[in-house]
């Protein structure tokens, strides 16, 4: 494995040189996360209140939006996490110049 991430193109980073299939890897992982998370919060919160519905228990319909505003918040503060990391990242990298963390982030790298 090492010999392969070897042959790789490489992002600078301070003195360590880093293959760019991690930082794209890592990229895209943050990517399908943004994506995944609501999807699957209105996925999750169909079924519940679907359930709910067909019950026809207002016990179980209450139940079910307790859920999916819990899901919703989750989801929200999963949103704001990355938009931090993203924003804090952005600043820090600009004032030190670590184009490798930005890169990692927001798949912007000088590649070598």
């Amino acid at each position: 494995m090492t010999y392969i991430l070897e042959s790789y193109q490489k992002i600078t980073c301070g003195s360590v040189q880093i293959p760019y299939v991690v930082a794209q890897i890592t990229s895209f992982l943050i990517t399908i996360i943004q994506v995944l998370v609501p999807v699957l919060i209105i996925i999750f919160g169909m079924i519940d209140l679907g359930k709910a519905i067909i019950n026809q228990k207002d016990d179980e319909i209450k139940k079910g939006w307790q859920i999916f505003f819990k899901r919703l918040i989750i989801g929200i503060l999963v949103f704001l996490v990355i938009f931090l990391v993203k924003f804090i990242i952005g600043f820090v990298a600009e004032k030190i110049e670590l184009n490798c963390i930005d890169c990692f982030v927001n798949n912007q790298c000088n590649v070598n």
